[in-house]
């Protein structure tokens, strides 16, 4: 698997140091078509690993539609400095290394933005 930053200026190496939260996780995984069943294996191996790791509060994969070997992963944290040890550890790394040669993921944390009358924070 490669790792593509989603943001040019702030990398998600950067991201996992700040103590904001709550935080979500997106990650974009962009798989040639062929690949689609070994990703969905070993992404919900990844998932439970994680689902045990301290800070960890929910996830959600998503599919694009017609056919789309695009998927998005929309993950809650407590924080990103949760996110970060977990994402660190060897045992996430080691299961990460199993995802198709052709996979290529975009992390990136996020935290909500409030808007007067239509989000709130």
């Amino acid at each position: 698997m490669k790792l593509r930053e989603m943001d040019d200026q702030v990398t998600y190496a950067r991201q996992l140091q700040h103590d904001d939260g709550p935080v979500v996780l997106i990650n974009q995984f962009t798989l040639a078509p062929d690949d689609a069943e070994r990703f969905l294996q070993v992404w919900a191996d990844d998932a439970a690993l994680m689902k045990q790791q301290p800070g960890f509060i929910s996830t959600q994969l998503h599919r694009g539609t017609a056919g789309s070997t695009t998927f998005i992963n929309v993950a809650v944290w407590e924080s990103a400095r949760a996110l970060g040890p977990a994402f660190r550890s060897p045992e996430f790394q080691a299961r990460a290394a199993r995802y198709p040669d052709r996979t290529i993921a975009a992390p990136h944390v996020f935290t909500k933005v409030a808007v007067p009358g239509i989000c709130t924070a």
